[in-house]
């Protein structure tokens, strides 16, 4: 199974963090409800602009699997009070408090 995780911009759609497209690693726990998420990455211009518009942040986790599943979307509501970066440690933390997982191409409208 390959992840990518995404952090972008809610609003005008910008992308901030890209797994797949930079090196970053990231952990997520699940408990009590909520998601602490925790992302190891040097300070750069994508971190200026989350801590930003942390009011408006949309994450992602998509989930490709090996053995031909659909690949599944996971979508976190981020808790804007809860976005901070250790500059000295180089990691952003967040807390997600709900998600949704689907599957893209059984979402929405079809005739």
């Amino acid at each position: 199974m390959k992840e990518q995780l995404l952090i972008k911009h809610a609003v005008g759609g910008r992308t901030f963090v890209d797994s797949s497209k930079q090196s970053v690693a990231y952990e997520v726990k699940h408990e009590a409800g909520q998601w602490q998420f925790n992302v190891h990455t040097p300070k750069h211009a994508g971190i200026e602009e989350i801590l930003k518009w942390k009011q408006e942040l949309n994450v992602f986790i998509f989930r490709t699997y090996d053995d031909g599943r659909p690949t599944l979307k996971i979508w976190y509501s981020v808790a804007a009070d809860t976005v901070h970066y250790d500059a000295a440690g180089e990691k952003l933390t967040f807390i997600a408090v709900s998600c949704i997982e689907y599957i893209p191409n059984e979402f929405g409208y079809k005739l």
